[in-house]
């Protein structure tokens, strides 16, 4: 992949929660699912039940991502999106992460449509701010979004650009209120940004943070802060503004977890402020793709680490992605982790995924191999 590709194709990923099993559009069965397997419970999906922190957090664990939704990697049909969202419902999937990026305003316009059928007391939904989206007549360039909507984007991270993005929201979606807003792709892996991401951050703390205070303060949003996908900006925010809650993309997983659990979560826990696990499963690599992150690049010691983890998984009875998404639930700091899906099997199998009993046994013997962290907090198994 060229260095200009490679810069493409991140910026037009960004934070995107990782599309669960899917596939890029270049290769076969786009949204084949990879069997759960293990001892199904009959528990429901986790929740958040320390509700009275000074910080808000979403009342349920699990969420669903909306890339796929928004023709991310492959079309995607409004009868296919609506089918997924309708399984995920169905499921008890109450948390929604969408963004104004994602198909160019298709996913917001999709979820909206389901949504409108169900009251705002009995859901959560994030989105995401940073880019100002205005209508062209022109086919947009769209990286990885297949049939976009015609619009046309410039980078705003301004206090009235922030305002006219959530309004812009609001009007995609056709609801009266959004819970969490993420100030979207602002860090240096942004391949649009690079280096220059610094200048846009400069914006944002004199602009977009304290507009989202003021906006929290006034009742219009309930939580706020950064979606990227690397810590500084993260970290950085969280000194010199108030956030709530970040989402944060390929930084923590079963196959790559330390810094964030020795350097990211111990910060962020000391202000209270918590954070939404995204690409849980390295962008499907975790899935059985071969593809890992945005940019598609395995490194060099992915595929023994993952074959080692699969083979113990396959000894302990169970599926590699379901050790993966209840993996990245154990720490205190984790809110929510928010797969995506293309359709209704693959929000299906990630929500029995989150009821299989994984033996303590499975845990202890990634330990003992080296293959996580002896101090990373994992699930224990709990009688159905």
């Amino acid at each position: 992949m060229s260095e200009f590709s490679r810069r493409h194709f991140l910026s037009s990923v960004g934070t995107a929660a990782v599309v669960s099993g899917s596939l890029l559009a270049d290769e076969p069965n786009p949204g084949k699912v990879m069997k759960t397997e293990g001892p199904v419970s009959q528990r429901p999906l986790p929740e958040n039940l320390e509700t009275k922190s000074r910080r808000y957090r979403p009342s349920s664990r699990f969420g669903l991502g909306g890339v796929a939704i928004g023709n991310g990697f492959a079309p995607t049909t409004d009868q296919d999106a609506n089918r997924t969202l309708e399984s995920a419902w169905n499921a008890g999937v109450r948390y929604f992460d969408t963004s104004p990026f994602y198909g160019f305003g298709l996913s917001e316009r999709r979820f909206g449509h389901f949504l409108d059928d169900h009251s705002p007391d009995d859901y959560v939904l994030s989105t995401k701010v940073g880019r100002v989206f205005t209508a062209t007549s022109e086919p947009p360039q769209a990286g990885i979004w297949k049939d976009p909507s015609s619009f046309k984007y410039q980078y705003d991270y301004s206090a009235a650009g922030v305002r006219r993005s959530i309004e812009d929201s609001l009007q995609r979606l056709g609801v009266s209120q959004i819970d969490i807003v993420f100030i979207h792709d602002l860090n240096e892996g942004n391949g649009d940004l690079g280096k220059d991401w610094t200048k846009y951050f400069d914006q944002a703390v004199k602009g977009a943070m304290p507009e989202l205070c003021k906006m929290r303060d006034e009742g219009i949003i309930k939580a706020w802060g950064l979606g990227v996908n690397q810590p500084e900006p993260a970290l950085r925010a969280s000194r010199e503004s108030d956030p709530d809650i970040h989402l944060l993309a390929t930084q923590y997983s079963l196959m790559d977890h330390e810094k964030a659990l020795h350097t990211t979560f111990p910060k962020l826990e000391e202000k209270g402020i918590s954070v939404v696990v995204g690409a849980p499963l390295n962008a499907g690599y975790l899935a059985g793709r071969d593809r890992y992150h945005y940019d598609g690049k395995i490194p060099d010691w992915a595929p023994q680490k993952r074959s080692r983890i699969q083979k113990i998984a396959h000894q302990h009875g169970v599926d590699l992605r379901t050790a993966a998404l209840q993996f990245c639930l154990g720490p205190k700091v984790v809110s929510a982790v928010i797969p995506g899906a293309r359709n209704a099997s693959q929000t299906e199998a990630d929500v029995q995924s989150m009821k299989i009993d994984i033996p303590d046994g499975f845990w202890s013997d990634l330990k003992r191999e080296g293959l996580i962290a002896k101090g990373a907090p994992v699930p224990k198994l709990v009688a159905s």
